[in-house]
């Protein structure tokens, strides 16, 4: 769909206060890159406990992640740390890593920012399939448990 801002400022909102989500432990709101219009409704009208910002490799991805860090930090919310994904591919023949987006920087781009490193996702056809079959759930990863478990800990601090 092709929304303008406004439309989806409002849907952000309703989906915050028309919805009955019942007792959790976290609601995750997976946002768009950067710095538009809806990290800041979710900046203004949402109570962010916290963020967490995921990157990838390429260069471009680095400075819009730069700037969304920049942004939390105006917004006062408490950044867990930085995920970067897509970082890498392990070749299922030559079991090889490839790092076919460039170089990884994530740990580099958390340290200059002075936020916590949480780790690297590889890129995974078992996740693209899982997710295509609407079976995300499924999905066992010993990289993505380490991610959550430091991720856990960051929130606990």
């Amino acid at each position: 769909m092709i929304w303008r801002g406004s439309i989806i400022t409002q849907l952000v909102q309703q989906f915050w206060t028309d919805v009955v989500w019942g007792e959790l432990d976290y609601l995750l709101v997976d946002m768009p890159p950067g710095t538009g219009d809806v990290p800041i409704t979710v900046f203004q009208s949402l109570p962010v406990s916290g963020i967490v910002v995921v990157s990838s490799p390429q260069q471009l991805a680095g400075m819009i992640v730069r700037k969304a860090i920049n942004m939390a930090k105006k917004y006062d919310a408490r950044i867990y740390g930085l995920i970067e994904n897509m970082a890498y591919v392990d070749c299922p023949d030559c079991h090889t890593r490839l790092e076919i987006f460039g170089k990884p920087q994530g740990e580099e781009q958390a340290q200059k920012s002075k936020i916590p490193f949480l780790g690297q996702l590889p890129l995974d056809p078992q996740l693209a399939a899982l997710s295509d079959a609407g079976r995300i759930e499924e999905y066992q990863s010993q990289g993505f448990a380490k991610i959550a478990a430091r991720l856990a800990d960051e929130i606990s601090k």
